[in-house]
């Protein structure tokens, strides 16, 4: 099956000028990073950009470089009308699930804009819940601009965060996986153990085969 084409930067911001008309006013795009690794935040943005901005090179995180989203992140703090990025805890996570976590963490993104906008487009499939009119977009980062906007801001926040972590915790080399299950990060696990960075809720069938490894050993 043919992947469908990006659309441009025109087409996403087209789509949040409908949106605007629909909910009559200011619209802020919601996205998060973060919801797969096994260790660290997961984090949340919002973004409310002017109405007529038409950001060069903007696109769904996943599609850029690392090199891009970081000067896109730049262009996207200095033209926004608001935006915010929050975070939920490795300690949220493992108490309300991954899902709750995230919906959180959104929800907190939300609310430190410093504008109130007149509805909000969410990324996915699932609202969080918040005082203003949603509408949730599945694959929203590429379809709407603000949503693009947010996805940015909520990865390279997240990679920057990891990279303090490598820091932190060299041996389990966060800068090169980001925390998600790679082989070289199960390795590490293997090896150092778990740290209070890890969320314990994922790592349940990790534990699980490797006592029953450790059993067979």
């Amino acid at each position: 099956m043919a992947k469908s084409p990006s659309k441009s930067p025109a087409e996403l911001s087209e789509f949040d000028k409908q949106q605007r008309e629909y909910f009559g006013g200011q619209i802020c795009g919601i996205d998060e990073a973060g919801r797969g690794p096994f260790a660290g935040d997961v984090y949340a943005a919002a973004v409310i950009l002017p109405p007529e901005l038409i950001i060069d090179g903007l696109n769904d995180s996943k599609k850029l470089t690392e090199k891009r989203r970081e000067e896109l992140f730049d262009v996207i703090c200095a033209c926004a009308v608001s935006y915010s990025i929050a975070t939920a805890s490795v300690e949220e996570i493992d108490s309300l699930n991954i899902l709750n976590a995230t919906m959180l963490a959104m929800k907190r993104a939300y609310e430190g804009l410093s504008v109130k906008p007149a509805g909000a487009l969410i990324d996915g499939n699932k609202a969080p819940g918040l005082d203003i009119p949603e509408m949730t977009v599945v694959s929203g980062d590429a379809n709407s601009a603000s949503i693009a906007a947010a996805s940015i801001l909520a990865k390279v926040s997240r990679d920057r965060y990891m990279a303090e972590l490598d820091k932190q915790y060299p041996q389990y080399q966060f800068s090169k996986h980001k925390g998600y299950g790679t082989k070289l990060h199960t390795q590490m696990l293997d090896e150092y153990g778990i740290s209070d960075v890890h969320r314990r809720s994922f790592l349940v069938k990790y534990l699980k085969k490797k006592q029953e490894n450790d059993g067979q050993g």
